[in-house]
């Protein structure tokens, strides 16, 4: 396809996506709406490239425990009701996916699809040389508090041969910095990694511009999509209209406002939090990602950093920082994890994950013949970006998929 492809959105999505068409000769336009790139919810994420640990957030039991949750005061989970319809459709058809069957389908899909973005990382890093963004093989933790949630994770390991059961004390062998942590055990997988997504999205940037193939339009906010006889014809910003052969959304939770008549796309976003504290030398910070199962809270050491991040919050389209749920990550923080960093020095962040009911992102073609997606990731952006982009690049090159598409092809149109 010798076409030139114009991307909508410069998070890390957008980025691999137009990094995965340059390497195989494609020219690209991409537009971003902000002044810079990877500024939103690519900027501070967890850090954790967490290829085994994608089942979706829905699964039975869910909406118990969520109702539970709720009536906590540190809760994972809060949700705001407003009177919006994308809201309580996106939670009606939540709730739908709530099966076990259904948990197990989806869980297979991503599972699929993170180990193709894993093997795409590590090809890019091994055939272009890319580094420059702390990434290191370190391995996982995922740690439980309750004898309960032990037992039935350690009966139901995603991937037996490569997961391994320890006990608090072979947990606080493997990980010093958990000595005196309050788990009763956990699940470790030795070939997790961890890496700075805004540092990757910033390497991709200056290959992107070194390659001479991709047009970087920043500060603009497409308003809107022309279109006729089926195809896609420009996208407007403004009084600016521009000429597109081949379009592709990957605007995050901003996509469905893009929609063309017929379309559907079923993204919510789910707010989470940061924090990011300095390690200085008085520090013992822990050198494997950890995830708190019970508190739903993950801590990633990145270069000097220590990256604690949380929550899902339901709350609309507001990106503001809470300061209570802030304040709560910290204390819980500080009560696991307390000479980890330093906290009182953390910069917060709250970025907006989008996602699909389901948990599976929306990749490939639309019924619009020259339109394509690739969105809705939620917590699992940075793990699935460099996959779900090849995945893509395969498609508009008419090559075969690196994967199956079963379950990854959108039904939006």
């Amino acid at each position: 396809m010798a076409q030139r492809v114009c991307i909508i959105g410069g998070g890390v999505i957008g980025l691999t996506t137009a990094y995965a068409l340059v390497r195989d000769g494609i020219d690209v336009t991409l537009v971003e709406a902000r002044d810079s790139l990877a500024s939103e919810t690519s900027f501070a994420n967890g850090g954790q490239l967490s290829y085994r640990y994608v089942a979706p957030l829905a699964d039975a039991g869910v909406p118990l425990q969520a109702i539970g949750w709720m009536l906590r005061g540190d809760s994972p989970l809060k949700l705001r009701p407003r009177l919006d319809p994308a809201q309580w459709r996106w939670m009606a058809s939540f709730l739908a996916a709530c099966r076990r069957s259904v948990n197990q389908r989806n869980s297979a899909h991503l599972l699929r699809l993170a180990l193709l973005s894993q093997a795409t990382l590590q090809g890019w890093r091994d055939e272009d040389r890319l580094g420059g963004f702390d990434w290191r093989r370190n391995g996982k933790l995922v740690t439980f508090r309750e004898a309960a949630s032990f037992e039935h994770a350690r009966h139901g390991l995603a991937d037996p041969q490569q997961q391994q059961v320890l006990s608090r004390t072979e947990c606080a062998q493997l990980e010093p910095a958990l000595a005196e942590a309050p788990f009763v055990g956990a699940i470790y997988t030795p070939d997790e990694e961890v890496a700075d997504c805004h540092g990757f999205c910033q390497q991709l940037v200056a290959r992107l511009k070194a390659s001479g193939r991709c047009e970087f339009l920043l500060g603009q906010q497409v308003t809107g999509i022309r279109q006729t006889g089926g195809a896609v014809q420009a996208i407007e910003m403004g009084s600016q209209v521009l000429p597109v052969e081949q379009l592709v959304i990957a605007a995050g939770h901003r996509s469905p406002a893009l929609a063309l008549p017929g379309m559907n796309l079923p993204l919510y976003p789910l707010k989470g939090y940061s924090l990011t504290a300095p390690i200085r030398a008085e520090h013992r910070a822990p050198d494997l990602s950890i995830t708190d199962y019970n508190r739903k809270i993950v801590y990633a050491r990145i270069g000097a950093q220590l990256r604690v991040a949380a929550m899902v919050d339901i709350v609309g389209f507001d990106p503001a920082l809470d300061p209570k749920r802030l304040a709560l990550i910290k204390r819980q923080a500080q009560g696991t994890l307390p000479n980890a960093g330093d906290y009182d020095a953390a910069i917060e962040w709250a970025g907006m994950r989008p996602a699909t009911p389901s948990g599976v992102p929306l990749i490939g073609a639309t019924a619009y013949r020259n339109l394509w997606l690739n969105l809705g990731h939620g917590a699992l952006g940075f793990t699935l970006a460099c996959g779900s982009a090849r995945l893509l690049s395969d498609l508009m090159t008419q090559r075969a998929p690196s994967i199956e598409m079963q379950g990854l092809a959108p039904r939006v149109a």
